[in-house]
């Protein structure tokens, strides 16, 4: 083989070698219908409330040779904030809380991700209230596809412990004479989203 033809093989080899390892990446679309943002807070200091956002969409990159090359956006539609008591959820959607007439969405970015022990740690920016704060979150390895019709499915489950406070949800300081706040600082949030191959 001349040197002249190796070296006019060499960039197509290497082209050939970046395509494939661009073609182990797939693209998920995350599906509303069977997604949800859930989350529980101290009340009181005595009990948890429990709610959850039903609008999750966003978009999963999927590499499954190496999974921390993957990535995630995922945007929350807070207006659809439930916890089963109107009332609260009207209290929650307004300038009290999530202000959803000037924040309608929440979202996450993800910026890396790293194995750890049986699952992954997913780092990455929540934008929230208008507030923009980098969260760790701890998710468990994805499921295997699932073929339904003619969509394939997989299953990521994630949670993680948010302050409130910090994003600008500050509402309601009135203290219990245990000194317990009437709403708990850390929400505890677990995502569960079912996506949809590309």
């Amino acid at each position: 083989m001349s040197r002249f033809f190796r070296w006019n093989l060499l960039p197509l080899l290497l082209a050939g070698i970046a395509t494939v390892g661009h073609a182990q990446s797939s693209s998920w679309k995350i599906d509303p219908a069977h997604s949800a943002a859930n989350f529980s807070v101290r009340h009181l200091g005595i009990s948890n409330v429990h709610g959850r956002f039903g609008g999750v969409s966003g978009e999963v990159v999927l590499d499954p040779a190496d999974l921390t090359r993957s990535s995630v956006k995922a945007i929350i539609d807070t207006t659809t904030v439930d916890t089963g008591v109107p009332m609260r959820d009207t209290d929650l959607k307004s300038d009290h809380f999530f202000d959803v007439a000037k924040y309608p969405t929440m979202t996450f970015v993800s910026k890396s991700i790293a194995k750890s022990g049986d699952g992954y740690t997913v780092t990455g920016d929540l934008t929230m209230h208008g507030v923009t704060k980098p969260v760790m979150l701890t998710m468990d390895a994805p499921s295997g596809e699932v073929v339904m019709g003619k969509a394939t499915r997989r299953g990521f489950d994630a949670t993680t412990t948010i302050h409130r406070k910090d994003f600008g949800l500050t509402y309601d300081e009135t203290l219990t004479k245990a000194g317990d706040a009437m709403i708990g600082d850390d929400v505890k949030v677990t995502l569960e989203i079912e996506a949809t191959k590309q």
